[in-house]
């Protein structure tokens, strides 16, 4: 059983060899552990440095691309190099790098598919009150969204099996934590949460430069993953509010014409014609994404195989 813990970093020469000294070299039930770095093109020494702490693989990006891009291509490097699990930890040392063992104990018991540190977000000391109710609110989004118990959505330490990290893909360029378990609750995987430490914050969050960008960027991740796995759910939604828009706009017409002042409410019934004619128009529009859902659930079933092809030969 070979584990490859993968490190996303930016500009992290200050923190870098700190976080690769933390992680284990041996666990229970692990044959052999190896340490990959995707420096998402840093402008310091961040990729010698991880070299010279011992890092067995390092993939240096031609320029800055992305936390969710670093991410992807650490799960396709962790893959290509013969991972059985993958665990991804961020580079400033916020988790406690004795945890890793408690991420991979559920996969190993055959419980679960991917494994996700819960920092019990609620209670973080080192989040503001602001941020502490923001995160719990996205937290709650995103398992409604999902359909799984979601105690901590932007946790990114975490754990795959081989052919979990076979089947994520990630689409947008911000993060990879809200969409992959979007995508996680609409294949059924099975998801665990594991309460995990935090060490002291060293440095402020990059991907949340600010509260207005974050909320922009995740709400906007959310919405184009929900809508891609679950796109019936979405434009019947949004048919039914135009729908019943249109309902009662013309049972009011109705209404005036039965005691005869109904003439004075034509307006009222072509507005009530067009609600209704542009929900029927959504349901349709519902209809054929759902056609098209099915398509890129077999397109990824292809890919799927093809990347089992690749990464097991």
């Amino acid at each position: 059983m070979k584990l490859i813990i993968q490190i996303p970093c930016l500009n992290e020469a200050q923190n870098i060899s700190q976080t690769v000294r933390a992680l284990p070299t041996q666990l229970d039930g692990i044959d052999s552990i190896e340490c990959l770095v995707v420096d998402d093109g840093s402008t310091d020494n961040t990729s010698q440095l991880a070299a010279q702490a011992g890092v067995h693989h390092v993939i240096t990006l031609p320029h800055h691309m992305g936390l969710a891009t670093a991410f992807k291509i650490g799960l396709e490097t962790g893959l290509s190099k013969g991972a059985d699990l993958i665990v991804n930890t961020d580079a400033d040392n916020q988790y406690n790098a004795e945890d890793i063992g408690l991420l991979v104990e559920p996969i190993l018991a055959g419980r679960a598919d991917i494994v996700v540190g819960d920092r019990e977000v609620g209670t973080l000391k080192s989040f503001s009150y602001t941020k502490r109710l923001l995160q719990r609110f996205g937290s709650w989004t995103i398992g409604q969204a999902s359909g799984l118990n979601i105690p901590d959505a932007t946790s990114g330490f975490r754990a795959y099996t081989r052919d979990a990290a076979m089947r994520t893909l990630v689409m947008n360029d911000y993060s990879y934590t809200l969409e992959t378990l979007i995508q996680a609750g609409a294949r059924n995987m099975a998801v665990e949460y594991v309460p995990v430490r935090t060490n002291q914050q060293v440095r402020p969050s990059r991907l949340m430069r600010n509260i207005p960008d974050y909320l922009a960027n995740s709400s906007t991740t959310i919405l184009r993953a929900y809508t891609m796995y679950r796109p019936l759910r979405v434009f019947i939604g949004i048919s039914i509010l135009f729908l019943i828009a249109g309902i009662i706009g013309s049972g009011r017409f109705v209404y005036f014409y039965i005691i005869g002042e109904g003439a004075g409410h034509v307006q009222s019934l072509i507005l009530s014609a067009v609600l209704l004619i542009v929900g029927f128009q959504i349901f349709l529009i519902g209809l054929v994404a759902d056609l098209i859902g099915f398509n890129r659930k077999v397109l990824e079933e292809i890919l799927y195989r093809q990347r089992r092809q690749e990464f097991d030969e």
